[in-house]
């Protein structure tokens, strides 16, 4: 039985870093990719291309019988992860790697806030002073004043808004609903909010386009399952310090694949905005026994 205590860690941590490959993987594609396509496009074709991994849960939709409120709920969900899918896609052809991997953990916080304000969680003095710091955190990473900040910094803080009204939406469906049913209506739902926003700046993507596009959604896919792997096998108190890893491989494959000067700042702000994240999931763990904040990759589209 002790041997099994001490695997099931492990395991969790190998695939957390597994998770971490496959979701560095899809922000290196899309930064390979560049302007050739409109960020809208792009992010119709990602989830486009995804539908195929959905036939599986062609079961499980046509058995659910939605009620009006959960169609309205996911179509809420639809729309607001879909715009911030757009600026994410745009955040990351603007921005480098590591500001965009370090400000996505800006997700979570907001999570925290939007439970208190929205669901009735109670913020804690801890929670408070942690969210505080997270927000330090990206104060240091953007540092106002002493650097540029660009319509792709600003896309990132809308970017992570969004992420985290979604995984607020997800978690009062996630309830009623099975999660297979959760995660193909998302796709569905963001699949036909991004056409329209696509089809205004319409691009013929090229063959090898569109190949890149699949792999991305591949990435995404695999790093959704890998996650849900992780999370099977280990607490999220032990998962959550991994992402950090992501990060620094952010920062490596920016330096050495796309020439992006290591900013020792973003390093800084991330460590503390990840630090906050952690805290406030080990307290949930501890006082109530469930997580209430989603880990970080939860929000990914």
């Amino acid at each position: 039985m002790s041997m099994t205590k001490t695997s099931q860690p492990l395991t969790g941590i190998f695939w957390m870093l597994v998770t971490g490959v496959c979701f560095i993987s899809v922000t290196a594609l899309v930064k390979f990719m560049g302007t050739g396509l409109p960020p809208a496009q792009m992010a119709f074709l990602r989830y486009l291309l995804g539908l195929v991994f959905l036939i599986p849960a062609i079961g499980a939709l046509r058995a659910a019988h939605l009620t009006p409120r959960q169609w309205k709920l996911f179509g809420f969900r639809g729309v607001i992860h879909g715009l911030g899918v757009i600026s994410w896609f745009y955040a990351m052809t603007r921005i480098p790697l590591a500001d965009v991997t370090a400000m996505n953990y800006l997700a979570p916080i907001y999570v925290t806030i939007g439970a208190a304000v929205f669901l009735g969680e109670k913020l804690a003095f801890r929670r408070i002073a942690a969210v505080v710091m997270a927000l330090i955190g990206a104060f240091i990473i953007l540092r106002p004043g002493f650097r540029e900040i660009s319509s792709g910094h600003f896309a990132m803080l809308f970017t992570a808004l969004a992420f985290g009204a979604s995984y607020l939406t997800a978690k009062v469906t996630a309830d009623e609903v099975k999660p297979s049913v959760v995660v193909a209506m998302l796709s569905i739902f963001v699949t036909i909010v991004l056409a329209p926003f696509a089809l205004i700046d319409w691009v013929t993507p090229t063959l090898w386009e569109l190949f890149l596009l699949f792999c991305i959604a591949c990435c995404a896919v695999a790093g959704h399952y890998t996650m849900t792997l992780a999370f099977a096998a280990a607490p999220v108190t032990v998962t959550q310090p991994v992402t950090f890893t992501q990060l620094i491989w952010a920062v490596l494959l920016g330096y050495f694949a796309f020439g992006e000067a290591v900013d020792i700042w973003v390093v800084v702000g991330g460590v503390v905005i990840l630090s906050s994240v952690t805290f406030i999931t080990w307290r949930e763990a501890v006082l109530k026994r469930k997580p209430t904040t989603p880990a970080l990759n939860e929000t990914k589209g």
